[in-house]
């Protein structure tokens, strides 16, 4: 508890508890489409891939608008960027309310979803950037513990749909989101952590980097594959165990939930064991898991089990993998993490549609995790082929901070020559007073 009061102390608690506030919000508004499947697919009859369709539009719209709200952010400022993102998801809640009524409007309501999907990047940064290195990875593991409102939509809209008709869900959600724009304007500060200064082509280098599409492809799997499943399982649930809507909603909050609640462990073990080690581990769980839930699909016990390791997993290496993006981009945290956020959640609007296909064309969900779990296996290659090159320019071994000295130090990037866009000049990393204080 002593440890966790010094972490506080570091940085701004206030700004870091708004930022979990916000995230937690956006989250539960960006799966309420799959929170709402059963009903959904009931009204309009749709089909599996139809289904899976309607799945995987609102992650990709999210992911798709991630590098712009993280671009806004560095010119306004990453407390102002998510008070406008607040109030276009008031904006487009109100429009799901008064305006769905078939399955195209259900497409475009997905875009607009999407909208709250954005929210990731700016939340990551805004929460962590008062902190110090060696604090980041338990700062950005805690707001990231925001994605337990992918939980707590799945587990409460199923029974208010249920109670006031799904649509009506829309108009709860649009007045909710009044909360955390509340608390964000009172309680959360500005970081001082990124150069206002900086040009765009600072801010956007790690977009011509083998390193930021390396990190883009690793959260494909860690975080697409939590948003993508926790999107479709209240679909899985109901189709392959018959099981209630409302059930199916509780029994994907028990995996949601612990993808949400282990980001945190995730982070924090990052910053003592190094990011590389924890996200090596978290490959190797989640291969193994989904791999076997395709022959355990007679059983539902068992399948949830599985799913809630495999979402363990998950959580964990989104905790891991941005314990190491503030050590690689320092002074652009807020654009490489919606960068790498955007293609992440696009690998994760390809599950819902994975398994859609899989269903209606082999008869069985199975292929759909298995092709998954491939897509694991590669990753983990791709990391360990990558490691040695991280551990000896921008981090420590295992993938833990640099020591920082209380004066401003150079950050090692990749020398030029590496590579198109990988020459980076040094960084200048300012000191934290508050934590020389603690």
């Amino acid at each position: 508890m002593a440890a966790f009061r010094t972490f506080l102390r570091a940085g701004h608690a206030p700004t870091l508890g708004a930022a979990f506030l916000y995230f937690a919000f956006s989250c539960c508004i960006w799966v309420l489409n799959g929170a709402l499947a059963p009903f959904i697919s009931e009204a309009y009859q749709l089909t599996a891939a139809q289904k899976g369709l309607m799945l995987s539009i609102p992650i990709m719209a999210g992911a798709l608008m991630r590098f712009p709200l993280g671009l806004l952010s560095q010119y306004i400022g990453r407390k102002n960027a998510t008070l406008v993102e607040m109030g276009l998801i008031a904006v487009a809640m109100s429009y799901g309310y008064f305006m769905v009524d078939g399955y195209d409007d259900l497409l475009a309501m997905g875009v607009l979803l999407g909208i709250a999907g954005a929210s990731f990047g700016v939340a990551m940064s805004l929460g962590s950037g008062w902190y110090p290195p060696k604090y980041k990875g338990l700062a950005m593991g805690l707001v990231g513990a925001g994605n337990v409102g992918t939980a707590v939509s799945v587990l409460v809209a199923p029974p208010l749909a249920q109670w006031l008709g799904w649509q009506s869900v829309y108009a709860i959600a649009a007045a909710a989101i009044a909360v955390p724009m509340l608390v964000m304007i009172v309680f959360a500060k500005e970081p001082p952590d990124v150069d206002s200064h900086a040009g765009l082509r600072d801010h956007a280098a790690c977009l011509f980097e083998k390193d930021g599409w390396a990190f883009s492809l690793l959260y494909a799997v860690t975080f697409g594959g939590f948003i993508g499943l926790t999107t479709f399982l209240p679909t899985y649930y109901h189709d392959q165990f018959g099981v209630s809507k409302i059930a199916a909603g509780q029994l994907t909050m028990l995996a949601a939930f612990m993808g949400a609640a282990v980001r945190v462990i995730g982070g924090a073990l990052s910053d003592r064991w190094g990011g590389v080690n924890a996200l090596t581990a978290v490959l190797v769980v989640v291969t193994g898991s989904l791999l076997l839930i395709g022959p355990a699909n007679g059983s539902l016990a068992l399948t949830t089990l599985l799913l809630v390791i495999c979402f363990a997993g998950l959580g964990a290496g989104n905790g891991a993998l941005f314990q190491l993006v503030p050590l690689r981009w320092p002074a652009a945290t807020a654009v490489a993490g919606s960068m790498i956020g955007e293609i992440g959640a696009l690998g994760g609007g390809a599950v819902p549609n994975l398994m859609g296909l899989s269903k209606q064309m082999a008869g069985t969900y199975a292929w759909g995790f298995v092709a998954f779990a491939g897509f694991a296996v590669v990753m983990l290659a791709v990391l360990r082929v990558m490691q040695r090159r991280w551990t000896s320019t921008w981090a420590t071994d295992g993938g833990r901070a640099l020591p920082l000295t209380p004066t401003s130090t150079p950050l090692p990037l990749p020398l030029a020559g590496e590579g198109r866009g990988e020459g980076l000049p040094a960084v200048s990393i300012p000191a934290f007073p508050q934590e020389r204080a603690a």
